[in-house]
């Protein structure tokens, strides 16, 4: 019942920011939905874990007819990413309590109807109905960077929207495709999908379909070239929503559709994913060191994240895969708090061109100490987030490859290059004309980011408890490709 109350409950409050009219109230009206979202989402935490960690399933009936199944459930993974999201949600949204966006009642509408659909993503056991979620979040996102966006904003979002839209017709097709394949009665539930008779050849294709969709969702090299510019020119809420949430989506496709789907070509397939991943990682460190400006440096740094995230599922190794789910709820936390900062950067300077900045930690300590905190944790320093991902994930591509993981390791030191390198030319030496003014933050800016501070050092130091969480899930899906 709880994780249909999770679907439910931001579909309500989405419905209900859609009909108000506009006023001040609209905003408290979402963050008070919001964080009871996250209590429930909590409340469903504390139900799994006291279950010896069975599933939390919540089945609405089927579509005998369409071989539709009305089932979604949380496990291990899937409760983690329910987690983040919901944590997120109301942080990013107190985030943006600085800028009067017009038209607030759909605006925040649209965040909480894409909180719906990025839950329903996360939670159903059947494909179609996958599908349709990950479908259902793109068009919030769409409208959030369309309408509220900066400069040149209608072409980029178009880009954005055209990329994932056809990659999204790719996993389509295949889940069609599986659904005829499937025994008697043919049916898109993912118990199902996973018995699904294929040659070796046609698992290939059904590969090639799915990855097509999840690599330009995550992204993964090449299939990279909107991110950039979309998180440039999207609202620094809507920046935060696609770097810290939507992103997930896709590696949470490789681990709960592609692995179990196609565990015979997948050890064919996964050294060129795992190839591809690492040379992103490597060629989006190397432009990310290039760049001038602050978002763009971080998207580049999202995409070599992310890279050795995807690199990580392809091992199918155990520490491989759980270093790949802690690294997502890392990631979410540490690109989110990154975006805060240079939103309060640029609220306040006008720009986040690192040229014009410098000194800023002279006049905004505290603003510096948050970015500092992120900043340590992208950079996977020991006792924090960051860390015990990438060291499981390196540790399982050392397991599947000692030169690949050599290789790979080369990130760590690029990651600490650019990063440092950043903050050095903006927080460090003496203020300029245009940051000597600069204010330090406010109690009401510091408030969102304080939590997301305090889960960057409690996973560096107390990891054991998100790893277990995710342990049952991770061995199931490592018995689908053994």
């Amino acid at each position: 019942m709880v994780t249909g109350l999770l679907l439910i409950f931001p579909l309500i409050c989405s419905l209900i920011l859609f009909l108000l009219k506009d006023g001040k109230w609209i905003r408290n009206i979402a963050i008070a939905g919001s964080i009871l979202q996250f209590l429930i989402s909590a409340y469903g935490l504390f139900l799994y874990t006291t279950k010896c960690n069975c599933q939390l399933l919540f089945y609405l009936g089927s579509i005998e007819n369409l071989g539709i199944s009305l089932r979604f459930g949380l496990d291990g993974i899937s409760m983690l990413l329910v987690l983040l999201t919901t944590f997120l949600t109301p942080l990013i949204i107190l985030s943006s309590i600085h800028h009067n966006y017009r038209n607030p009642s759909a605006f925040y509408g649209l965040i909480m109807l894409m909180e719906m659909a990025f839950i329903g993503v996360f939670s159903t056991f059947d494909g179609i109905l996958f599908y349709i979620f990950w479908e259902l979040a793109l068009i919030p996102a769409y409208f959030i960077s369309a309408v509220w966006g900066g400069n040149d904003r209608i072409r980029i979002t178009l880009k954005f929207f055209a990329y994932t839209f056809t990659g999204s017709l790719f996993m389509l097709i295949g889940l069609i495709y599986l659904f005829f394949r499937t025994p008697l009665p043919h049916s898109f539930d993912l118990h199902a999908l996973t018995s699904a008779t294929l040659s070796a050849r046609e698992q290939t294709l059904v590969f090639l379909a799915f990855f097509i969709a999840f690599a330009i969702k995550i992204p993964i090299f090449p299939f990279h070239t909107w991110q950039p510019d979309t998180y440039t020119v999207a609202p620094p809420v809507g920046s935060m929503i696609l770097a810290g949430i939507m992103l997930k989506m896709g590696i949470y496709g490789l681990l709960r559709f592609l692995l179990p789907i196609c565990p015979v070509v997948i050890k064919d397939w996964g050294s060129i994913v795992i190839v591809l991943a690492v040379a992103g990682v490597i060629y989006a460190s190397i432009i990310a060191i290039r760049q001038k400006e602050m978002k763009r440096l971080v998207a580049y740094s999202s995409i070599a994240h992310v890279g050795l995230i995807s690199a990580g599922v392809f091992t199918l190794t155990e520490a491989g895969l759980s270093g790949s789910v802690i690294q997502m709820i890392s990631h979410g936390i540490n690109i989110v708090g990154l975006f805060m900062v240079l939103d309060r950067i640029e609220d306040r300077l006008k720009t986040t061109e690192i040229s014009k900045l410098g000194g800023i930690a002279v006049k905004a300590p505290w603003l510096a100490v948050f970015f500092m905190i992120f900043l340590l944790g992208s950079i996977a320093l020991p006792l924090t987030n960051g860390f015990i991902g990438e060291f499981l994930i390196l540790l399982g591509i050392f397991e599947y490859n000692h030169w690949i993981a050599a290789v790979a390791g080369i990130s760590i030191i690029l990651s600490a290059v650019y990063m440092l390198r950043m903050y050095q030319r903006t927080m460090l030496g003496s203020s300029g004309e245009l940051t000597s003014t600069i204010k330090d933050l406010t109690w009401s800016e510091a408030i969102p980011m304080i939590p997301l501070a305090l889960m960057v050092l409690w996973i560096g130091v107390f990891p054991g408890f998100f790893l277990q969480l995710a342990e049952p899930a991770v061995r199931q899906i490592m018995y689908f490709v053994q």
